[in-house]
């Protein structure tokens, strides 16, 4: 079967199968651009899924699906560092299996860069600028 590609067609039909269909796939090619089967991992506190498959290279065999809630909005802010670390194999070990992770009360929450939205950082200055803008005379 492998001879005439049948066993590709196969595979296909699963990992459609193990999507939950072929609208549910054709929602997830929409948003990921890409169907990859693979073993669930774990799922974060904000709803992102992570996978593994390691019939894949090393280095593309672990990703991540963002949360639903994003849409088409993600980007790589939205990973916590914890799963970072795993994702770039800087350990393996999982975020709530690793033994050398610190728990200290002083540690922040984690947050995704807001640049760009409504809730980006802006500095307040209460200091008076040195350099005034230029604006041209009005025409009477």
């Amino acid at each position: 079967m492998s001879y005439f590609g049948l066993d590709r067609i196969f595979k296909l039909m699963k990992t459609i199968k193990d999507y939950g269909g072929l609208r549910a796939s054709l929602y997830k090619l929409y948003r990921i651009d890409n169907l990859r089967p693979g073993r669930l991992v774990a799922t974060d506190k904000f709803g992102n899924k992570y996978y593994e498959n390691n019939a894949y290279f090393y280095g593309r065999n672990r990703w991540v699906e963002y949360a639903p809630k994003y849409g088409l909005d993600y980007d790589a802010s939205q990973v916590p560092a914890e799963w970072y670390g795993w994702l770039h194999y800087k350990t393996d070990y999982l975020p709530s299996e690793d033994p050398g992770r610190p728990k200290y009360k002083w540690m922040a929450e984690y947050t995704e860069n807001l640049t760009g939205t409504k809730l980006q950082y802006m500095p307040y200055t209460t200091t008076n600028p040195k350099i005034q803008a230029w604006v041209p005379p009005s025409k009477k």
